[in-house]
């Protein structure tokens, strides 16, 4: 496979009228001058040997006239690298220049771009202005120029240069890289660099030895490195760094130091030829070939952590807990991470979603249901995490598919140890108070209206002494009808609550029509869930008719009971524990419509009509055969 995985690089060619676009073109491909050559070329080929990284490169000539705007946005909203030229027998290049950058922002182009002056051979050479003054402020206005070369194609002046940089910031691209501003290797770039360092670091000490220095080189560049050469290479980092070079080899910050210096000397491509042994992509993320999540698999399947992935966490949990608190605090969540592009748990919906103490830090069992939850919600971002922190097993052993919950139906039982339930219901029911007491929160009067999906996971200790992770999941109101939209949203789901305000007859009436098009829902798709109703603020007096119409109501539909309980005053019922119940078996409380109803006494009564006729038949079929039996020895015996 080519250089990052590139089979080619598309180079649009940009510039005013006249300032030798298509000459440049023409001489780079044929390697000659023709004075006379059509405006617009068409799109121009060099092959995979012309430049070392072997990966073509198709180039695309472009008019500047009005006419042909439209084609021109067309094309560069296609390009891998922009070439934009000027003449240099312009006495003012940068207006030409900030109006095609202006150009290349206002169309959205995104792709990097090289600034080229061409006619080099015309330059008045009483101009005394250089190149780098010109430029220099420009390029730090505009970002995304990546370089700035000058040539000529009549006197066949760095011409090839132009492209090799061209295809070369495509390839070795430098703003993932490196901050020009600042002169210093990006964030991203030192943590994927300290977790290849980690993984190099053999013997765990802290520094590569000569044996570990040529054993990466090998590894990274298929040649080793000669003692003189590692003496030379460990001397030019001293001499910079003193710390980053120690008795027992180069330190992590000479490792560091090494590749800045690369990246500022222009060697991009060996930085980026480390990452990409190590299987980095161009975001510096593990690519999605060295990520084998399970792909293939039905709406009602989850994705798990293994046994094997669950005991390398409790190690990573243990090694990192310094302090023996059974806790994680931020730095040492942050040191946990530091080979991860980033933390994976800032942002929601992990951010608050899992058990803390009083002062913040994470519990083991916060911890664990933090990856139980990314897992089911974003198994290729688990996986990439376990392996950026260290997991050295089989990727495709670290997770599991579950089996269908259709499946689970009939078996009436599941082997999940994760359970997700969908916590539907009215605005101001006691939705996230709920979500707030399972993470093992003290209960607040102020009420916030959730606007986003919210998430809240934590562990359950089972009478037999197993653990199981239940997610819950709230539905805000005014999302429910696109939750529900899709035909596919209840397969997911383990269980759902629907919690309504014990207090307020809306609020019940609210919950209990959230109930009815969840049912419909899943006789519709096949997707039912066990449902519970949560009688919320049963500290409150209960609305008039409360116990005679939540009565009805489940008997018409084949559910339990509510649930009162009370956030407030801390009296749960035992709630989670009777959801995580409910969640391990699929096969009941499972709510019927009227209709439901029918069309599953009319599937019965077409099942036994069936069955009649089958027996039947195989009766008629045995008596013809017993006659046929009987009427041959008849005839035999006459």
């Amino acid at each position: 496979m080519a250089v990052s995985g590139r089979t080619g690089v598309r180079v649009v060619v940009v510039g005013d009228r006249g300032t030798g676009k298509s000459s440049l073109i023409s001489t780079a491909a044929t390697e000659t001058f023709t004075e006379s050559i059509q405006p617009v070329l068409p799109p121009t080929r060099l092959p995979a040997d012309f430049y070392p990284d072997r990966v073509p490169v198709t180039i695309i000539d472009t008019s500047s006239s009005l006419e042909h705007r439209a084609k021109l946005a067309e094309e560069l909203k296609r390009a891998d690298a922009v070439v934009l030229t000027y003449s240099c027998d312009n006495t003012n290049i940068s207006r030409p220049i900030t109006f095609w950058l202006h150009e290349l922002r206002r169309l959205e182009v995104r792709a990097p771009v090289i600034v080229v002056g061409c006619k080099l051979d015309l330059r008045d050479e009483r101009q005394r202005m250089s190149l780098e003054q010109v430029m220099s402020p420009i390029m730090q206005q505009f970002r995304e120029i990546e370089t700035c070369i000058e040539c000529s194609a009549a006197s066949q002046i760095q011409v090839p240069d132009v492209f090799y940089y061209a295809q070369k910031a495509v390839l070795h691209p430098t703003a993932p890289l490196f901050d020009q501003e600042t002169q210093t290797l990006k964030p991203r770039c030192i943590r994927a660099l300290k977790r290849i360092f980690i993984l190099c670091d053999r013997d765990m000490d802290g520094a590569l030895s000569d044996s570990e220095l040529n054993e990466f080189q090998i590894q990274c560049f298929n040649a080793p490195l000669q003692p003189a050469e590692i003496v030379g290479v460990k001397r030019v980092v001293q001499e910079k760094l003193p710390d980053g070079v120690n008795h027992l080899g180069l330190t992590l910050s000479g490792f560091l130091f090494l590749h800045a210096l690369f990246i500022e000397k222009g060697r991009l491509e060996t930085t980026w030829t480390v990452l990409r042994k190590f299987g980095y992509d161009d975001a510096i993320k593990l690519s999605g070939n060295s990520l084998p999540v399970p792909a293939k698999r039905a709406p009602d399947q989850s994705v798990e952590l293994t046994s094997e992935s669950l005991e390398f966490l409790k190690r990573v949990f243990n090694l990192f807990d310094i302090d023996n608190d059974g806790a994680l605090q931020h730095d040492d969540l942050d040191d946990l991470f530091s080979t991860a592009p980033e933390s994976p748990w800032q942002e929601a919906p992990y951010n608050d979603a899992a058990e803390r103490t009083a002062m913040g830090a994470l519990s083991f069992n916060g911890f664990l249901s933090e990856w139980a939850l990314m897992t089911l919600l974003d198994p290729a971002s688990s996986l990439a995490n376990l392996i950026y922190i260290g997991y050295a097993g089989d990727p495709s052993s670290a997770l599991r598919v579950t089996r269908r919950r259709s499946f689970d139906r009939k078996k009436q039982q599941t082997e999940r140890s994760v359970f997700q339930c969908a916590v539907f219901g009215p605005k101001n029911a006691g939705k996230s108070a709920l979500l707030t007491s399972f993470l093992g929160r003290p209960f607040s009067a102020n009420y916030t209206s959730t606007v986003n999906e919210r998430y809240a996971t934590n562990g359950i200790n089972e009478l037999q002494g197993k653990r199981k992770i239940l997610i819950l999941r709230e539905i805000p109101e005014d999302r429910s009808k696109k939750f529900l939209s899709n035909k596919q949203s209840l397969a997911a789901c383990d269980a759902a609550i629907f919690v309504y305000d014990s207090s307020d007859e809306l609020s019940w009436r609210r919950a209990t029509e959230l109930l009815v098009e969840v049912a419909k829902l899943g006789e519709e798709t096949r997707f039912g869930v066990p449902c519970l109703l949560v009688a919320a603020k049963f500290d409150l007096d209960p609305f008039p008719m409360a116990a005679q119409e939540s009565a009805k109501v489940c008997e018409e539909m084949g559910i339990e009971s509510p649930i009162p309980v009370s956030a407030k005053a801390g009296d749960l019922n035992n709630l989670f524990s009777r959801i995580l119940r409910a969640a391990e078996h699929p096969h009941i409380s499972i709510p019927e419509t009227e209709t439901g109803r029918k069309h599953k006494q009319y599937r019965q009564l077409v099942n036994n009509s069936l069955m009649f006729f089958s027996v039947g038949a195989a009766v008629a079929v045995v008596g013809l055969a017993a006659y046929r039996t009987y009427a041959a020895r008849k005839s035999t015996s006459n």
